[in-house]
């Protein structure tokens, strides 16, 4: 079995120039086929269709968390309403500005075993699929190869 034969097509993406308000809002009404699930993650294209960056669900955490914030600074405020105000600050953030630009990416062809491996050795969750010009054909997420072990698994179990 290939990626191609798992994968799901790219229905919502996300554009470096959203903001992370927009980038929320499209996540959270994404289609996986004609059903709105929502999703944790989503494709960044730019104008011409190219793959420049992926957002998730971390990535949105990392820019509303205060990073720079130390131990010894615990004293000097409360958490009490600190996620509201910590994401209203950053609501305008461009998605360009926040997303994982590094995506790694699996072709169209290859076997699924190399699919799982990527997932397990990168503890990724989803992954970009693109075809033999570069372009993105589709993604596959860590349910569908899931999906694809337990059909594996049953199929196995009804030949005995």
């Amino acid at each position: 079995m290939k990626v191609k034969d798992i994968m799901e097509p790219v229905i919502d993406v996300l554009s470096p120039k959203d903001t992370l308000k927009e980038a929320v809002n499209k996540m959270r009404v994404a289609k996986r086929g004609a059903t709105k699930v929502g999703v944790k993650g989503m494709l960044v294209l730019d104008e011409k269709g190219n793959l420049v960056g992926m957002v998730s669900l971390k990535d949105i955490l990392k820019m509303i968390i205060p990073f720079y914030m130390s131990y010894s600074d615990l004293g000097d405020f409360t958490w009490d309403g600190m996620l509201e105000e910590m994401t209203k600050k950053v609501a305008d953030k461009r998605v360009e500005e926040f997303m994982t630009k590094d995506v790694i990416t699996i072709v169209e062809d290859a076997p699924l075993m190399e699919c799982a491996d990527m997932m397990v050795k990168h503890n990724l969750q989803r992954i970009p699929v693109i075809n033999k010009d570069k372009r993105v054909v589709g993604i596959v997420y860590v349910r569908d190869l899931y999906y694809a072990i337990v059909k594996a698994l049953l199929e196995k179990e009804d030949e005995r």
